[in-house]
């Protein structure tokens, strides 16, 4: 089973949260919070609110049983380019420079391991 979580008009540009979530993909919930909250970034924080969304969501979906959050893992987390607000800034000689105000939505999904990688996971 897997639950998903999705955080949208994130106002940071794609590029940036995608170097924060490029760190954590693949990776047991526990360790990626851990990666998570000790990264210095701001994309960071807004990440780490999503994935423990992501695992909230998880465990109000499985209700028959409790679930350990060392048996979750992030099956998969990417970031999407959201609207991007433009500006103009007046430049010297009459020019205008655009600015682009971009933003990102963030899309991260857990699910559990199955017993094959844990068994895998218990013998490194």
């Amino acid at each position: 089973m897997e639950a998903k979580a999705v955080a949208r008009y994130i106002p940071s540009s794609p590029r940036k949260m995608r170097v924060v979530i490029d760190l954590i993909r693949g990776k047991s919930v526990d360790e990626a919070l851990n990666i998570l909250h000790y990264t210095p970034k701001r994309a960071a924080k807004i990440a780490e609110k999503v994935l423990r969304s992501a695992v909230a969501n998880f465990m109000n979906k499985e209700t028959e049983r409790r679930v350990d959050l060392s048996d979750l893992y992030v099956k998969a987390a990417y970031v999407d380019p959201g609207p991007m607000l433009k500006r103009i800034l007046p430049a010297p000689f009459g020019r205008a420079y655009i600015i682009r105000r971009r933003s990102n939505h963030l899309t991260i999904v857990v699910a559990e391991k199955s017993e094959r990688e844990k068994n895998k996971s218990k013998t490194k």
